[in-house]
């Protein structure tokens, strides 16, 4: 049996046009289709499009042979310039329709400090990154 990966009610080419709406820094809502885990509760094929939602803000199309959509979720400022950031990285292949919640929700220059962060994924600033101390606050209570 032949299956044939559809990208969703918006198609790919609606989806890149709202790609290219986009702009860095956008809060945006994602609808894609993660691939399954390869079990079925009924058994049989089933749950081969896993419908899933993302919230981030866009930083941008990034990938050599697969372009991906790239979000921020969460930021963690430890000095002027230096974020770490939680992401969300989805193949615009698999993308069924973005949708603007708020435009130019980060400022531009916040969203070049996240893409930066992004694009060196830790090498070069983990010397200067602060580490956080862990916490017990429960210690007494076993």
């Amino acid at each position: 049996m032949l299956f044939v990966f559809r990208v969703g009610d918006a198609g790919l080419n609606e989806v890149v046009k709202q790609i290219k709406h986009l702009n860095a820094g956008d809060l945006v809502r994602v609808d894609w289709f993660d691939a399954s885990i390869g079990k079925s509760l009924s058994g049989g094929v089933g749950g081969i499009d896993v419908p899933v939602i993302s919230w981030g803000v866009f930083l941008g199309v990034l990938g050599e042979k697969n372009k991906h959509i790239i979000l921020a979720q969460n930021s963690f400022r430890y000095a002027d310039g230096i974020f770490d950031i939680d992401y969300t990285a989805v193949p615009k292949d698999w993308t069924a329709n973005i949708t603007v919640i708020v435009r130019n929700h980060i400022v531009p220059e916040e969203t070049k400090y996240l893409l930066n962060s992004f694009l060196m994924g830790g090498k070069n600033n983990t010397s200067r990154r602060i580490k956080q101390q862990s916490v017990r606050n429960h210690e007494g209570l076993d």
